[in-house]
């Protein structure tokens, strides 16, 4: 037997003033809490400055029929002003699909644009609206959406999003005005059908802790305190205990309500509406509640990220972003990092910028791209959160991209402000000193010079590997005087234009140019490299070569 109602949670996203907000109310049947610019500041500015929350349900379609009865549209009413990303990409993060409206009197504007990305990001599936088709003259207007379809497919070409549906509509027409002219919105009749089309059964697991995204809170007399938001993970339950970690306490589950219709369970993707007693409704707008002791206060976290091609700025290691978790932005320290693609057991390599950020080198094997996020203050964060740093200090008004790079939390860290906090983090820099041969003495011993400086403690090189660029292989050994040479142990035959300028002799006898070779002042130095690792987090700083061998050329790959 088909269960009763599949809930999609759809963000509406799009530039400020492009209708987003009439299009929810439109088409919405049942309002929540938190909808329709009920927020003061939107109703006297005009526009909408925190999520609204409305939904509406239909006959389910053919597709999904046999697993459902209804469907249910949860509308997730992102703000559109260019300040407001912090809450655009943090409605967005609950979303299973996205409806991008655009005014079609302008086009793709600047927020469109960074709309499309964090669409890109948080879902797969999306719906074109193309509104305030009233405001084109009717005897162009069929014309005019034509041109303007066109148009956004070619921009979406390049996008998951190349073969989304594009409806026209006027959610207001005439901006709501009672002088003449059309009264009610148009097209919506196709905007519902195109949403039961382009409707999917999500992969929902109501096993595991409980992760609720809170974005509303607020009291009912004697009944408690209502949290509002949308289950991210897990499940919750009628007499469950669950945490508030930002507070640090534990509440029993009293009542569960979905859109004002009571409920004993609520799984993840639903919008619920969860009643607890003896909590004060102002500690928590805005949070995440959980399963007792499933998320914790974090300083630091472990990231596997991605690049946003559309960012043009640096993303340079030691820099600091802008870091959105759910409701929560925090300036963070980037560290960016990387392994070899499907191997998680490897070191992670220091890098002085985000991979993918710009072209790597084309014969670089492919490399999974990290992050370590030194967060300014602590959030209360788990594994597998989503995560976007921008650079939101960049001008909100021009058109450049502001997001840099986006990804999941792998790791958290609990108190990094500690000495030693990333000890067990292999995290390694790639390092090269170079020198040039001095002498030899004997036919497999070098003297190198230039390669260390006097006072460098070469107890942690000693057994290094060395490449002189005549193609042979040595060893460190001990220092040579006290001026800062090192010994060599040539593992190759020496070559002969080492030979040549370099003729062997015993032991602290200096070495005499050959008759006929050029004075010493003349000769090509012949350069020496050492190559290694540095465990930065290490305590000790311990240096190594990974895999290399004797057997193994030096200027082979290192992971």
């Amino acid at each position: 037997m088909a269960a009763s109602i599949l809930n999609l949670n759809v963000g509406v996203l799009g530039h400020v003033d492009s209708g987003k907000t009439s299009l929810a109310k439109a088409v919405s049947t049942i309002a929540s809490t938190a909808s329709f610019d009920k927020n003061p500041q939107s109703q006297e500015r005009g526009i909408t400055i925190d999520l609204g929350f409305s939904s509406f349900q239909v006959s389910a379609p053919e597709h999904i029929r046999s697993s459902y009865e209804q469907l249910q549209f949860t509308l997730v009413d992102c703000p559109g002003h260019a300040s407001l990303i912090k809450t655009i990409i943090g409605g967005a993060q609950i979303i299973d699909m996205m409806m991008l409206v655009i005014d079609i009197t302008k086009g793709i504007q600047t927020q469109t644009a960074e709309c499309l990305v964090i669409g890109e990001i948080t879902c797969d599936h999306m719906l074109l609206v193309l509104n305030k088709v009233d405001l084109l003259p009717e005897s162009k207007r069929a014309e005019s959406v034509e041109k303007m379809t066109k148009k956004l497919r070619k921009t979406l070409e390049k996008t998951k999003f190349a073969n989304s549906a594009i409806v026209s509509v006027a959610a207001k027409p005439g901006g709501g005005t009672e002088d003449g002219g059309i009264k009610e919105p148009m097209g919506l009749t196709h905007l519902l059908d195109a949403l039961a089309k382009a409707a999917y059964i999500p992969e929902r697991q109501p096993q595991g802790p409980l992760v609720l995204s809170v974005d509303h809170c607020f009291s009912i007399r004697g009944q408690g305190t209502v949290l509002t938001g949308t289950v991210l993970e897990g499940s919750v339950s009628l007499n469950d205990v669950i945490e508030i970690p930002s507070l640090r306490v534990t509440k029993k589950v009293k009542s569960i309500q979905m859109f004002r219709k009571p409920v004993s369970k609520a799984i993840q993707g639903d919008r619920v509406g969860v009643c607890v007693t003896q909590l004060e409704a102002g500690l928590l707008e805005r949070g995440v509640v959980c399963s007792p002791g499933h998320l914790s206060p974090t300083l630091s976290v472990l990231a596997s990220v991605s690049a946003i091609g559309h960012f043009k700025g640096p993303c340079l290691s030691g820099a600091k972003f802008h870091v959105t978790f759910l409701h929560t932005t925090i300036m963070a320290k980037a560290t960016f990092l990387s392994r070899p693609a499907g191997k998680p057991e490897e070191d992670l390599r220091w890098d002085t910028e985000l991979l993918g950020h710009k072209r790597e080198a084309a014969e670089e094997p492919p490399r999974e791209t990290l992050v370590l996020l030194e967060l300014e203050q602590a959030a209360i964060l788990g594994p597998n959160m989503l995560l976007i740093g921008s650079k939101l200090d960049m001008d909100a008004q021009g058109r450049a991209c502001r997001l840099a790079f986006h990804g999941r939390v792998l790791r958290c860290f609990a108190d990094t402000r500690q000495r030693g906090a990333f000890a067990d983090l292999p995290v390694y820099k790639r390092k090269s000193r170079a020198g040039v041969v001095d002498r030899m003495l004997g036919e497999s011993e070098l003297v190198v010079r230039s390669l260390f400086k006097k006072d460098t403690d070469l107890a942690s090189f000693e057994g290094l590997w060395v490449r002189l660029d005549t193609g042979e292989r040595g060893t460190l050994g001990g220092p040579f005087g006290q001026s800062g040479k090192v010994r060599v142990s040539l593992r190759d035959e020496p070559s002969e234009r080492l030979r040549s300028q370099f003729p062997p002799v015993g032991r602290g006898k200096k070495t005499q140019a050959p008759q006929g070779d050029h004075p010493p002042e003349e000769r090509s130095p012949i350069a020496v490299t050492l190559e290694f690792k540095k465990y930065i987090f290490d305590p000790k700083k311990k240096i190594v070569q990974g895999k290399l061998a004797a057997h193994q050329p030096l200027s082979a790959p290192e992971p």
